[in-house]
């Protein structure tokens, strides 16, 4: 089974400001699903600040990780995409209130940096600092989520019930990806890990929920943003 990585746990760009001797670098951090997203949030970010000297970027997609991309937009060689990018991968997540341990395992994320010029030239190593902390700092500005491969399910529901048995399944720690509604009744899609163990626990919640008279559909497989786990 492919192992979980981690992802930004929002959709919604994150922007995040600094200013170095005058330049200013205006960090967006931006979840991904492929490279042409991050082609899109470049070129929007293009017409947005069509003043700026200089859109540097950095992303890396995919669990494994191996698609990995950095551009200097004109910058000195080497002094502003792969800091930007070695900002990324090398970002450490877990720990602290997180069940799981450091590791650095971040994917799906385009980072851009955009730069005003003000006057003073930094350097090549001022500029590997400035382009490396603008997105060190965006990073610790954001919220992130585990993604894993899991087994999908559907469950169909009464229309009275769904909502209630959607919002038993999320308390009860399961991976609800959506409900489907229809005149006729809802179908709840949910998310479990592919073991017996753990589609039985599935199986079991839905068994108690309905009294018996609901069953769990298998459609396939797919990545999931993982539940935060409950506060202690």
């Amino acid at each position: 089974m492919p192992q979980p990585y981690t992802v930004l746990s929002s959709t919604t760009a994150l922007r995040h400001q600094i200013e170095i001797k005058k330049s200013r670098f205006l960090t967006v951090l931006q979840r991904i699903n492929h490279e042409d997203d991050a082609q899109d949030l470049l070129a929007d970010l293009r017409r947005e600040f069509h003043d700026a000297r200089h859109q540097c970027s950095a992303w890396v997609v995919g669990s494994d990780r191996r698609i990995q991309r950095s551009f200097d937009d004109g910058e000195p060689s080497g002094t502003a995409g792969i800091p930007m990018l070695e900002a990324i991968t090398q970002r450490r997540t877990g720990g602290g209130d997180s069940p799981r341990e450091e590791v650095s395992d971040l994917s799906d994320v385009c980072a851009v940096v955009v730069r005003w010029f003000g006057g003073t030239l930094l350097g090549a190593g001022g500029l590997v600092r400035a382009y490396s902390d603008s997105v060190s700092q965006a990073l610790d500005r954001a919220e992130f989520a585990q993604r894993a491969r899991l087994g999908v399910y559907e469950v169909n529901a009464p229309l009275a019930q769904a909502a209630r048995w959607e919002n038993e399944l999320r308390t009860a720690s399961v991976t609800v990806m959506g409900t489907d509604w229809s005149a006729n009744g809802a179908t709840l899609r949910v998310a479990t890990d592919d073991t017996e163990e753990a589609v039985a626990k599935l199986r079991a919640h839905v068994a108690e929920l309905s009294s018996g008279n609901a069953y769990l559909t298998p459609v396939g497989t797919d990545w999931v943003d993982l539940p935060s786990s409950p506060a202690e």
